[in-house]
């Protein structure tokens, strides 16, 4: 039996902090996973980790996708993604790419 991930440590995930090791890695591969989804195949990917009990990290950036795409109405592309356009402005600003 899977355990789900804690809702306290998902919300922790959204809030901001230095990425724990493999941290980066692993959302990042959410939102190449992602790419091309529409909002009802988001919500299941965010239902399929949740109940894999996937890092909590994983389910809060497939729970920022999801949310992303309810108001965005097209498929999920990291151009047309305000959130992480301006974290990667930011890694570019301070250094952190």
């Amino acid at each position: 039996m899977t355990e789900h991930p804690d809702e306290a440590a998902v919300e922790a995930a959204h809030e901001p902090h230095d990425p724990a090791p493999g941290e980066r890695a692993a959302v990042d591969r959410v939102r190449a996973e992602a790419v091309g989804m529409g909002h009802h195949q988001a919500e299941a990917a965010l239902e399929a980790a949740r109940a894999e009990g996937t890092d909590p990290a994983v389910v809060a950036e497939w729970e920022r996708i999801e949310e992303h795409l309810a108001a965005h109405r097209g498929p999920y592309t990291p151009d047309a993604d305000p959130f992480l356009q301006g974290l990667l402005t930011a890694r570019t600003r301070h250094g952190a790419g």
